[in-house]
């Protein structure tokens, strides 16, 4: 009796340790599936939760968007939150926040998450093309945007600030001393009365974020940061598929370091304030020092907005012997050694 007691005892001990056991791997596994859906990517996402919507819902909607680790972990999660007071409106998260962090912030309408202006410089923009943009989703014309963009005494105060940004941004010719610094980005404003200045101050830490990651580099090219986004900004606007910025950029490099003029369309256009294909003789001999027909080296200064990606390539150049490049109407880029060669190019090829 007593063995048969003591082995009843043993059995329950196990299965109350098993118990725990499991409990304690079910806790561990909910609260791992509450967590961040992803630690390494703070890319800001957009969130419209509709009037009306429960908690479940809106698990729904944040799934939808990437913000969810686990499915089931976060509808158990919406049933048992509590959450009673969720709150219609578009709010910005990023996938470095777990669960309960932005129910939590749903919940209570947490002012500093919700969106409540939105504006996107594209790759590639120019200034006038950034502030024409802007000018439709913030409270500020684009006049007032380019005024307060060409105003050296507040860039003077920016340069004070930003390690990237030096004197040479207000070197005689400039158009825009701010031309290439606005990084290209979808921007989210929270503030109810955004300034002009706090604005572009927003693109500028976002250009700072991304020169940061590549300062050395930038320095290993012997260029200034200045003469690397001018170097970039050519590219990127010559450029129409990815695989040939590496290419061109590589060919524009060659041109430099043979003291060749870059001749770069793009260049001449860019004080005329044009985007076209096809370049005049007329326009070749447009008197302005982003002119790199007329003058040698890269031009004052740059001639849009580039991305990371652009600046990447820059650095990673692909090393060749080419010298010139023709782009078809297809988009196909011919490279060539020779202005013989490209001259043969051109003739064989010419759609415009």
């Amino acid at each position: 009796m007593t063995k048969l007691l003591g082995s009843k005892i043993k059995i329950i001990v196990i299965a109350a340790a098993a118990l725990v056991v499991i409990i304690t791997g079910l806790s561990l596994v909910y609260l791992n599936g509450l967590g961040a859906a992803d630690e390494s990517d703070d890319t800001t996402v957009s969130v419209s939760i509709p009037s009306g919507s429960g908690a479940s819902a809106i698990v729904d909607i944040l799934d939808s968007e990437g913000l969810v680790k686990n499915g089931t972990c976060a509808k158990i999660h919406a049933r048992i939150g509590g959450y009673d007071s969720l709150q219609a409106n578009t709010y910005i998260f990023n996938r470095t926040m777990t669960l309960p962090e932005m129910m939590e912030a749903i919940n209570t309408g947490d002012f500093n998450y919700v969106s409540k202006e939105r504006f996107t410089v594209i790759e590639g923009a120019t200034v006038n093309m950034a502030a024409e943009s802007m000018a439709e989703d913030l409270p500020f014309t684009a006049e007032e945007l380019l005024a307060k963009w060409n105003d050296t005494g507040y860039v003077g105060s920016l340069i004070d600030k930003y390690w990237f940004l030096t004197d040479e941004v207000l070197a005689e010719g400039i158009i825009c001393p701010l031309e290439g610094y606005l990084y290209p980005e979808t921007y989210f404003v929270t503030e109810e009365n955004p300034t002009i200045e706090a604005v572009t101050e927003m693109m500028l830490d976002k250009t700072d974020e991304e020169l940061s990651k590549i300062r050395d580099d930038i320095e290993d090219m012997d260029m200034t940061v200045h003469e690397f986004l001018t170097l970039s900004s050519v590219v990127e606007n010559e450029s129409l598929f990815e695989e040939d910025r590496p290419k061109i950029a590589g060919v524009f490099i060659n041109r430099l370091e043979q003291n060749m003029p870059l001749q770069s369309d793009i260049t001449v256009l860019y004080p005329l304030g044009e985007r076209r294909v096809q370049v005049t003789y007329d326009d070749l001999e447009v008197d302005s020092p982003y002119n790199t027909y007329l003058h040698q080296g890269l031009p004052v200064g740059p001639v849009c907005a580039v991305p990371a990606r652009t600046m990447e390539d820059v650095i990673d150049y692909e090393e060749s012997d080419y010298l010139y490049f023709f782009a078809t109407e297809d988009g196909k880029v011919i490279y060539s050694r020779t202005a013989e060669e490209h001259e043969k190019t051109v003739e064989e090829n010419r759609w415009y």
